[in-house]
């Protein structure tokens, strides 16, 4: 019986527009108040010269993708419930700037059914084409156990 029911070279993918809300929003949840995000006359003096988005944002949009993911085996009547066990190999290549589009992919490079998991690269590109952050996510499929009556 099939457990899994993603598939190699599977993907999914989101796209958006990185705002001063969207930081302004991540730095008040998280704490992460950092000149690097929220102060321009800080990043002025720096080599990139403007703020840069949160590198956990950023992980945050890997996160939407695995979920779009789940989203699509449920449509086709997922019996487990998948859980990440985490993201390996991230890696921040270039800022992202406040006002960038991004868009991250998000592929499924691996699917073990007998230890019910699923590992996929994600690659986050700006709108100039260029890759700002990769990195792989690890998926565990849990079985499901039937409700008490």
């Amino acid at each position: 019986m099939k457990r899994i029911y993603a598939e190699v070279s599977e993907q999914t993918s989101f796209s958006k527009t990185v705002s001063e809300s969207d930081v302004y929003l991540f730095a008040g949840i998280t704490g992460d108040l950092g000149g690097n995000h929220v102060d321009e006359e800080f990043m002025k003096t720096s080599k990139f010269g403007r703020r840069i988005a949160h590198g956990a944002l950023i992980i945050g949009f890997m996160s939407t993708t695995s979920t779009r993911l789940i989203e699509r085996c449920l449509e086709r009547g997922l019996e487990t419930t998948p859980v990440s066990l985490g993201y390996d190999r991230i890696r921040m290549l270039k800022p992202v700037f406040l006002g960038d589009t991004v868009t991250v992919v998000y592929t499924v490079a691996e699917v073990d059914e007998e230890r019910m998991r699923t590992r996929a690269r994600i690659e986050v590109t700006n709108q100039h084409g260029e890759v700002v952050t990769v990195g792989e996510h690890i998926m565990k499929w849990v079985p499901r156990i039937e409700a008490a009556a």
